[in-house]
């Protein structure tokens, strides 16, 4: 199993790379940040943009995966996200996989003046967003003509390091964003409990077949959330719950870094260091 962290994009920048550079020494396999303009209980805190983040992590490290949990179509179009996608696997020297989701309905989805959509429209969204950007990282020259985006002659040269795109990780909780991630993804991520899980996983594998894919290539990622209980609480309540998952295929999970006077993520910081020398160091 490769365990990942998620660091919020909201400390001072020496901050910011000290824990990057940390979760690497420690032999962490990635390392995400999510991609919002601002965020729920941060809404009126420091909140830097993803992607110049992760960019600026990559220069600061030299082995850890980054990625984004995940990019919405909420404030972005396929061909400038695709381009400074590209450009990232770049800097990072091949380490950047693109995760990408429909969007919610938060701040992101109003600030640039559109409707709330709902989640049947989402789903179309995504469809069309995750078409775009993979044709887009693929060739060097794209047209592509969507429900929802156009790209006329887009050039994404010299294109990716990592050949023959970067990896895309969708998330997808619904039968429709599951069909996608069978048709588009390398990764499928998701938030769901045990039984959820299992019933979604059998819909990739259908959903693969359909497509003449092997659910086998689709690398399977869980994003620890409250949801699951508490299994940052002790190192054997992470094993158990790493157990757990990689019985239901799983091959990833990523949990949040524990911050400091955050009222959600509230185990003590060291629990991180402890999981390191339990399951990455041994």
């Amino acid at each position: 199993m490769r365990l990942g962290v998620l660091v919020l994009p909201t400390d001072p920048w020496p901050v910011a790379v000290a824990r990057a550079q940390a979760v690497e020494r420690l032999g962490y396999h990635h390392l995400w940040t999510y991609d919002h303009l601002s965020w729920r209980r941060y809404r009126e805190q420091t909140w830097f943009a993803a992607l110049p983040w992760l960019t600026g992590i990559a220069a600061a490290t030299s082995r850890v995966r980054l990625g984004t949990m995940v990019a919405s179509p909420n404030f972005r179009h396929p061909v400038t996200f695709a381009k400074e996608a590209m450009t990232l696997d770049h800097v990072s020297g091949g380490r950047l996989t693109l995760g990408i989701g429909a969007g919610g309905t938060g701040y992101d989805a109003t600030v640039l003046g559109g409707q709330i959509l709902s989640p049947g429209e989402r789903a179309t969204r995504l469809a069309d967003f995750v078409a775009a950007t993979d044709l887009l990282l693929r060739s060097p020259a794209a047209t592509y003509r969507g429900t929802r985006y156009t790209v006329d002659e887009a050039r994404m040269i010299p294109g990716c390091v990592q050949q023959p795109r970067l990896p895309l990780a969708v998330a997808a909780a619904g039968r429709r964003t599951i069909r996608l991630v069978a048709r588009y993804a390398d990764a499928w991520i998701t938030t769901g409990d045990a039984a959820t899980v299992r019933t979604h996983g059998d819909w990739l594998a259908a959903e693969c077949a359909a497509a003449g894919r092997d659910p086998a290539e689709i690398d399977r990622i869980i994003l620890v959330t409250n949801a699951h209980g508490r299994p940052l609480s002790s190192v054997d309540a992470f094993v158990d719950f790493v157990g757990r998952y990689a019985e239901l295929g799983f091959t990833d999970v990523v949990f949040h870094d524990p911050r400091p006077g955050d009222p959600v993520w509230t185990e003590p910081p060291e629990i991180v260091d402890e999981i390191a020398a339990a399951l990455l160091t041994g």
